[in-house]
């Protein structure tokens, strides 16, 4: 190994991950509103200007932090788009990521958090309407969402013992046909719920 130094730009980047990595940690844990640069720069090692400096202000720290991955794109038929959002659905069943974990907590009680959570939904919506397309798709995809989220919510945030006790499959068993419905499959028609 090397004891030459790192170049700046990958330092800069190191450091700004681990300044990601300990406001992610930190939202998850507390929310929003009780988080502060202080607590974030202490745990990632480094000074609160420097978190300013990288970041701007908290609430640019926090939609870093909390970013979400994307929803399934618009090429996918009602069959696809329902399977992946099943399968999305049972990864977040599991372990949910530090950034999706901070936004849930804080996006009902803090305006920036909401903001932040409604701009990421509404990203989410928008792609998910361009796949399912007709009439009523952005209504439609907006419902698909939101079964997702709520999904999501009671079983990390509210711990509801049904949905924690439920194994993935069954959830998505009992969600495909409506979701399949959403996306605009007609209802009676078979498909694969897994």
């Amino acid at each position: 190994m090397s004891d030459r130094p790192l170049p700046r730009a990958e330092r800069r980047r190191r450091t700004e991950e681990r300044i990601l990595g300990a406001a992610r940690a930190l939202f998850a844990e507390v929310g929003f509103e009780r988080a502060t640069i202080r607590a974030v720069a202490a745990a990632a090692g480094v000074d609160p200007a420097l978190v300013m400096q990288y970041f701007g202000s908290k609430r640019e720290l926090f939609a870093r932090a909390a970013q979400v991955a994307p929803a399934p794109g618009a090429d996918l038929g009602p069959d696809e788009l329902v399977h992946q959002l099943l399968r999305t659905l049972n990864l977040k069943m599991g372990e949910l990521p530090q950034g999706s974990l901070a936004m849930m907590r804080s996006m009902l009680t803090h305006p920036e958090a909401a903001d932040s959570a409604r701009a990421a939904l509404r990203d989410q919506i928008d792609r998910l309407a361009a796949a399912v397309q007709g009439e009523d798709a952005r209504l439609r995809a907006a419902l698909m969402t939101a079964v997702v989220l709520g999904v999501t919510v009671g079983h990390h945030l509210l711990e509801l013992p049904e949905l924690r006790e439920a194994p993935p499959e069954r959830i998505a068993g009992l969600l495909g046909p409506a979701l399949r419905v959403l996306a605009g499959r007609p209802a009676g028609e078979p498909g694969d719920d897994a």
